[in-house]
């Protein structure tokens, strides 16, 4: 695994923990969902979520920036984040 992914999962890891949600316990996925955030950080300049499509709308899009501050309840909620990558702590 490249480092900068590496060190990308290890601030999600801490981001989760630090929300009382965790990363998502399929690593294959954690690893997947840093690289597609990696990319749209190379090609968009900001980590948007890779489930969720880009409007070119600076306010709308900020919503859609991983980790998604805004999705912090729904987490707690239904479990999961709509990518997948952070879940509800059981």
């Amino acid at each position: 695994m490249e480092e900068n992914i590496k060190k990308a999962i290890d601030n999600y890891r801490k981001y989760a923990e630090e929300n009382g949600f965790s990363l998502n316990p399929n690593e294959k996925i954690v690893e997947a969902l840093a690289k597609s955030l990696a990319d749209r950080k190379e090609k968009f300049g900001e980590e948007y979520c890779p489930c969720r499509a880009i409007s070119g709308n600076i306010g709308e899009d900020k919503k859609i920036i991983c980790p998604c501050y805004y999705m912090k309840d729904d987490i707690r909620q239904t479990s999961h984040c709509l990518c997948g990558l952070f879940v509800k702590e059981t």
